[in-house]
């Protein structure tokens, strides 16, 4: 279940930062520290949700 986790992990946590920054770029926080938090914090959220899918997925087998 790890590998599906950091294969889960690899596209949403990349998919969650650009979706945090352009939220951040929306808001008018256009300077490096709100974009560098926002990706930060994708990928931080990213975590606990790519294990609950591939937790998801395992059960279906």
């Amino acid at each position: 279940m790890l590998r599906l986790t950091a294969v889960i992990y690899v596209l949403l946590g990349t998919t969650l930062a650009g979706i945090f920054i352009i939220a951040a770029l929306t808001m008018g926080l256009d300077t490096g520290k709100p974009i560098i938090y926002a990706a930060i914090a994708g990928f931080v959220v990213g975590l606990p949700i790519s294990w609950v899918v591939a937790k998801q997925i395992s059960n279906l087998s």
